[in-house]
């Protein structure tokens, strides 16, 4: 069974810093992708950042400049530093995957693989 487990969310102030942690575990073959997204509530999901696995990034425009994602391939985990929060980034955040597996001999893609999600609240 796979599972990806967040961490590192909280209630901060406006233009505080939260770093958020994605560990992957459960017969990982290999991890292709891993990304944040998060949803704020009455909204729709929308990707954050992500990082492939040979290191290439993407941001949405809004944290450009404020938010940092890294992963450690050999940890298979994922790390997103937020830094000058503001309101507008209250929101679950979700950690995802792209993954493969080796489970009892049976190989399987999971190409979008999420966690349960962490919640990350900044007040004015």
């Amino acid at each position: 069974q796979v599972h990806l487990v967040e961490s590192g969310g909280g209630s901060v102030q406006s233009g505080g810093s939260l770093r958020l942690s994605c560990v992957a575990s459960g017969g990982i073959f290999r991890i292709n992708s891993m990304g944040w997204y998060r949803q704020a509530p009455g909204k729709q999901r929308d990707m954050v950042a992500t990082i492939t696995d040979g290191g290439t990034t993407v941001y949405t425009d809004s944290v450009k400049g404020r938010f940092t994602i890294a992963r450690d391939s050999a940890k298979n985990t994922v790390s997103l530093q937020m830094n000058s929060l503001k309101p507008e980034d209250t929101a679950v955040y979700y950690c995802n995957a792209d993954l493969e597996t080796w489970i009892n001999g049976w190989y399987s893609r999971e190409p979008n693989y999420w966690g349960q999600g962490t919640q990350v609240t900044v007040s004015s």
